[in-house]
């Protein structure tokens, strides 16, 4: 279980993220909605340890990591693919995948199993492509093989659907579903776009200026609400 408790945090004088909780488990999608500037981002970055939370605790199968180093909870089994994806634009297709095993043993350097090109068959075709000359929604699928090419047991996905076209806001969707179904992954999806959130999810939380404002399953969150909050 990845585990939140009480998260605080400051940019500047701006109180940010206000005693924000949350908990995911192996083989669910739990969808953190919020329209832009609400602090998604930064909760994300405060879990895997890219920004240092000013105080509360994070926990990995109740353990604490809450001082750990990115690239330390990485080899625990966290993945990030972050807003913008952030692919190396001048390394091939190939390359930009491998870089998600640096966290790895020697041995598992060079080797991309080919259930990462099951999952998106179009980066097979393109392996010696650099990523920079890829459209934006291939870079996006480019980013999300990178990180489970490490087959993590938790990933955290900031907006996937940013600036895609609707054909690959599909295929997306259909990876995060098996992966979903497969059962020994956890999916935390940062999004603003409930409708396609709603298809995905077991769970939703809802962020406004930083704090909770709802969460619960599909029975209990309130469609109209959230859209409120995702509009406003």
């Amino acid at each position: 279980m990845l585990q939140a408790k009480s998260i605080h945090q400051y940019y500047g004088g701006s109180h940010i993220l206000r005693d924000v909780s949350l908990s995911l488990e192996q083989g669910e999608c739990l969808a953190l909605l919020g329209r832009n500037g609400v602090g998604k981002t930064t909760l994300l970055k405060c879990l895997m340890g890219v920004v240092p939370i000013a105080s509360g605790s994070i926990e990995l199968d109740r353990s604490p990591i809450t001082r750990m180093a990115p690239h330390l909870r990485a080899a625990l089994g966290m993945a990030y693919v972050p807003q913008g994806r952030d692919i190396f634009s001048r390394l091939t297709v190939e390359e930009n995948i491998l870089m998600g095993l640096a966290s790895k043993p020697a041995a598992r350097a060079r080797r991309i199993k080919q259930e990462i090109f099951d999952l998106f068959p179009v980066l097979e075709t393109m392996l010696a492509r650099r990523g920079g000359d890829l459209s934006g929604g291939q870079q996006q699928q480019l980013a999300i093989a990178r990180a489970l090419v490490a087959e993590p047991r938790f990933i955290l996905l900031d907006e996937p659907t940013e600036g895609i076209q609707p054909s690959i806001i599909k295929d997306i969707a259909k990876v995060i579903r098996l992966l979903r179904e497969r059962g020994d992954i956890g999916i935390l999806l940062c999004e603003q776009y409930f409708d396609f959130a709603r298809e995905l999810a077991d769970r939703f939380i809802v962020l406004s200026r930083g704090e909770v404002v709802s969460a619960g399953d599909k029975t209990q969150i309130d469609s109209d609400d959230v859209r409120r909050h995702l509009s406003a």
